[in-house]
């Protein structure tokens, strides 16, 4: 089985006023000294900005511990930010309370990536698909069913009665990650979250999941940010890749552009990374950047990733952080290789 690859959002796409808008977002967890007193800040996210036109889906890929999860977090209204917004329709999520953040949340699915942990046991599918609606203040019993009965046949769950009554441990992991995904899109959400939602599943199934989200997104014309480390799958899910380190984004660029012409020198090395299916290559040993991710109690001054860094342009990559460049039609990156005019590297 294979997937199409993703058509370009269309220009009038961008026209339109995003979705969503993160503005200069700081996600910051406070460290505390024996419970008493600051002790300073995981700097998760740090000065994260980008926008999300409605039906377009990307991917905010990374290493383990960049960030993603936090941002994701912040999206989905779990973490206050340290600073900065989020716009959803033009509007802070924050800034109606408690009522706000409801209609929010009621307008935004989430797909976990542990299907197994996602689901309470305790329930059957009707159940676990019945719960939204009835806090949506859908009271008819009726059309919950109707609606249940439909989504499970959009997942591809047929017939749908068969599945009414089961429970999660009674379903195969692919099985219970479609319920995960028909519980995230019953109440047709506009933004729909996936965080790495084909990781914990056989790779049998992993292209039939992808390609279900693709066309779940395509028919109901939803936004989707594509939290995920492995680059190898994005090209069949996304018009567009962002690229995390260390909290900050670091590459924005469609997903040819990324694949074709990488730009900072992380992304060539998350690139160089992917495995490829020829013998051939495990005769010779990937280059891969020196040294662990930094931490983010106390990040390197500049430039996040110049300790790793091949390309290391000394004096200045250290000390001054790297201002986000365009290096081709929508196409940026925040690297002192590509900026125009540098400063001083002694300043």
């Amino acid at each position: 089985m294979t997937l199409t690859a993703p058509v370009a959002t269309p220009a009038t796409a961008a026209q339109q006023p995003p979705l969503l808008s993160v503005r200069n977002l700081r996600v910051w967890y406070a460290l505390r000294k024996w419970g008493f007193g600051l002790a300073g800040y995981v700097r998760a996210v740090d000065d994260v900005s980008f926008d999300l036109p409605r039906g377009e889906a990307i991917a905010v890929v990374g290493e383990s511990g960049c960030g993603k999860s936090s941002l994701m977090r912040a999206i989905l209204g779990l973490v206050r930010p340290h600073s900065g917004q989020i716009l959803f329709e033009g509007q802070d999520i924050w800034a109606g309370g408690r009522e706000g953040m409801r209609r929010y949340r009621m307008q935004v699915g989430y797909v976990q990536q542990d299907p197994y942990g996602a689901l309470p046991p305790f329930m059957s599918v009707r159940r676990i698909l019945e719960e939204p609606l009835i806090l949506a203040g859908i009271k008819d019993r009726k059309e919950r069913l109707e609606r249940i009965i439909r989504v499970l046949e959009e997942v591809k769950m047929s017939p749908p009665e068969d599945f009414l009554n089961k429970f999660p441990h009674m379903l195969s992991g692919g099985q219970q990650q479609r319920v995960v995904i028909a519980r995230a899109i019953i109440r047709d959400p506009k933004l729909l979250v996936a965080d790495e939602p084909v990781s914990m599943l056989d790779a049998s199934v992993r292209v039939e999941i992808l390609k279900l989200l693709r066309q779940i997104q395509e028919e109901h014309n939803l936004a989707v940010i594509y939290i995920t480390h492995d680059l190898s799958t994005v090209r069949y899910f996304s018009e567009r890749i962002f690229v995390m380190y260390a909290g900050k984004l670091i590459e924005k660029a469609s997903v040819k552009d990324i694949l074709e012409s990488p730009r900072h020198p992380y992304t060539k090395a998350l690139l160089a990374a992917i495995p490829e299916p020829d013998a051939e290559n495990a005769k010779h040993l990937r280059e891969v950047p020196p040294g662990e991710p930094p931490s983010l109690v106390n990040p390197p001054s500049g430039c996040r990733f110049h300790p790793r860094c091949p390309e290391i342009l000394r004096g200045l990559c250290e000390v001054k952080e790297p201002p986000e460049v365009e290096v081709g039609p929508a196409h940026l990156t925040s690297c002192w290789l590509y900026a125009e005019e540098r400063p001083s590297r002694t300043a």
